[in-house]
């Protein structure tokens, strides 16, 4: 442990004296509003244990090994998949040519043939993996849980923090630190506050918070704090400074985000698993969003809780040992991360040069490429975190790590990776690129509908049924994911019964849908801006209501509107039919500001019962500690906001004050 009046140091302590009541200035009564006086120096806390380097040198992205090391081979799997879902899309692609052929194969046409086969594929792999998914998880589904092992080595949890809610941030690491407690490991653990918060205000709440969190605890040597002069390299950077200054003491770290939760149970379940695996570098979980209190977040809630884990366990299946890293959640071999994950910065300017937004799949990349297995631990519940509370701040994050995802086409090139780390890459990268591909197809729909509609030979019924079979498949894994859920009784009743779970899949199908247009032109828009180039910058993330009105709705979604307008009147004068096709697009479109506004709003779990998850029905120790602790420090916070105010104000203690007191008698002047 360091001591705090050795964390501050000597020149620290000297500002501490200067700021006693006695030596204080008493400004005359006439002074400056407070808001408009400048700062007394305020002591800086910078509290890190003994230092512990650890060297992480920065890696050449175009020179690396020639021969990876193989680790548990799945090639069947990974031939089973991919060959099935090339066999079903040149299948699809065929059907799709002879629809189009009648009236001949122009330019249109063979574009949206392109275009079907690049989506059909698409879908046809995420179909398949969830089938995988569902197949594990209804054979995981009667398996019994293990004993709590037991564990040795010393681990680090990181909460790398930009200005954030201070409270929210620490009431989570408290709630981890009680639930370690409970499961007896908790000297096993330290957890670091890392900062990078430029907001002087936000950096003074979080040094005193992690001060108060101490005291609370009784532990000062489990908790520390440290904040960056320089921010450089962001996240990524911040994570890069602790294992040059400490990482050489624990075997392993967490990487936690301001709003992640993680059991002791997982965390402890995180650690065994490293220690009994000498080959994994990194071990990710599958976080189950909660708190979600708008409509828009608890949809995203509940899709996340009953489509996820299937979802996670098929990727598990393929990806093997050359699974993906999602930045947080996550258990990484310290050695082996800064032996082989020190990232350097890509040549060129923004938005595709300089340093690698979207970290997590580079590492994971070059974790594998340095001979570690990274993998999903698909199984593990107990890891948690919330959702953007609207559409809008959902685009928000999208415009981010869009341009983080495309920033990756520099890497693909990059030496010795393994071609399931470079799919994976392809897969972000496609994950933004969907979008304008689906506008292109739906805008060479249109002109191919107009010209083959009556075309000799054209066969509606063809299209219509293709379309079927797309749409089916888009939808099967949510369609597997719920019935495996009415399927055992247990989960019904988490879900709230069969009917709510019911209700809640038909309710999330209709929004999702009529959301998705909006999500296709904003993630269109933002590949075009990163294609021009233009910075998407780096800002805390919203993470409470925003209570979004119609009017600023209306600003963000006018295009959409108008675009929504502009479909409606020209498939309307094309063919009905089109438009019948379409109509979920086209009224997503049309009310996409009234839509964001009404599910920006504040529903909670008890009102409607919509949306429910295990989370609500049963919460976990750690969820209901972490909420409690919330509401503590709310309450609490007037008198903080006090509390720093007379700090940098002090109330003089000798000033005279003229004060009028009115008596029954008498007004008498006082002084005091």
């Amino acid at each position: 442990m360091v001591g705090l009046s050795r964390a501050m140091g000597p020149a620290t302590r000297r500002r501490r004296r200067k700021l006693r009541p006695s030596r204080l200035k008493v400004a005359p009564q006439a002074a400056a509003p407070v808001s408009q006086r400048p700062r007394a120096p305020y002591p800086a806390l910078r509290s890190l244990p003994d230092p512990a380097p650890l060297d992480m040198p920065e890696q050449r992205l175009y020179k690396g090994p020639n021969r990876l090391t193989p680790i548990l081979d799945v090639g069947l799997r990974r031939v089973l998949l991919i060959g099935l879902t090339l066999a079903m899309t040149a299948a699809a692609g065929l059907r799709m040519a002879e629809i189009l052929a009648p009236g001949g194969l122009g330019l249109a046409d063979l574009g949206m043939l392109a275009l079907f086969c690049i989506l059909f594929a698409w879908i046809a792999f995420a179909f398949l993996s969830g089938a995988a998914g569902l197949l594990l998880s209804w054979r995981a589904a009667g398996e019994r849980w293990r004993p709590r092992p037991v564990i040795l080595t010393r681990t680090a949890l990181l909460a790398p923090v930009y200005n954030e809610d201070p409270d929210r941030v620490l009431a989570g690491l408290e709630a981890i630190y009680e639930d370690l407690v409970a499961c007896g490991v908790a000297e096993l653990y330290d957890i670091f506050v890392l900062s990078d918060t430029r907001d002087p205000d936000i950096a003074r709440a979080e040094a005193t918070g992690v001060l108060r969190l101490r005291a609370r605890t009784g532990a000062p040597d489990r908790f520390f704090y440290r904040r960056r002069a320089l921010n450089c390299d962001r996240k990524a950077g911040n994570i890069a400074e602790w294992v040059t200054s400490c990482g050489a003491d624990y075997q392993g770290m967490v990487i936690l985000d301001a709003d992640s939760l993680m059991s002791g149970d997982t965390l402890v379940r995180l650690t065994s698993a490293l220690e009994h695996d000498p080959k994994a570098g990194l071990i990710q979980t599958l976080p189950t969003i909660i708190n979600g209190s708008t409509l828009f977040a608890r949809m995203q809630q509940f899709a996340g809780r009953l489509y996820g884990p299937m979802v996670a366990r098929g990727q598990a299946w393929w990806s093997g040992a050359e699974g993906n890293y999602w930045g947080h959640n996550a258990i990484i071999r310290t050695q082996a991360f800064a032996a082989c994950a020190g990232l350097p910065h890509i040549r060129g300017g923004k938005p595709f040069g300089g340093h690698i937004l979207s970290h997590d799949f580079v590492e994971a990349a070059l974790l594998r490429r340095g001979g570690w297995a990274v993998r999903m631990a698909a199984h593990l519940d107990g890891s948690y975190e919330e959702a953007p509370p609207s559409l809008v701040d959902m685009a928000v994050r999208d415009r981010r790590w869009c341009q983080g995802n495309l920033q990756h086409s520099a890497v693909l090139p990059a030496k010795g990776l393994h071609w399931v780390s470079r799919l994976h890459m392809v897969r972000g990268i496609l994950s933004y690129a969907t979008s304008p591909l689906w506008l292109g197809f739906l805008i060479l729909g249109g002109i191919v509908w107009a010209n083959q509609r009556h075309a000799p030979g054209a066969d509606p019924s063809a299209a219509l049924a293709l379309f079927g079979v797309t749409m089916a498949m888009l939808m099967a894994p949510k369609a597997m994911a719920a019935a495996m859920a009415l399927s055992q009784a247990g989960a019904r009743r988490a879900y709230g019964g069969a009917l709510r779970l019911v209700a809640g899949v038909v309710a999330e199908l209709i929004l999702s849908s009529l959301m998705a247009a909006s999500m296709m032109l904003m993630q269109s828009r933002a590949v075009i801006d990163v294609l021009l180039g233009r910075d998407s910058g780096w800002n805390a993330q919203t993470r409470d209501d925003p209570q979004i009105s119609l009017a600023d709705a209306w600003r963000r979604h006018r295009r959409h509107t108008a675009v929504g307008v502009a479909w409606v009147a020209l498939a309307g004068a094309l063919d009905p039919m089109l438009l019948a096709w379409t109509s979920p697009l086209a009224l997503g479109l049309v009310f996409s500001a009234p839509l964001t506004v009404w599910t920006s709003r504040a529903v909670g779990a008890g009102r409607s019962g919509l949306f429910r998850t295990p989370e609500d029905t049963a919460p976990p120790r750690v969820i209901s500690r972490a909420t409690a602790l919330r509401l503590r420090q709310d309450g609490e916070r007037a008198a903080r906001l006090e509390i720093d105010r007379l700090m940098v104000d002090p109330v003089p203690p000798y000033a005279p004050a003229i004060v009028r007191v009115e008596t029954p008698r008498q007004e008498a002047d006082v002084i005091s």
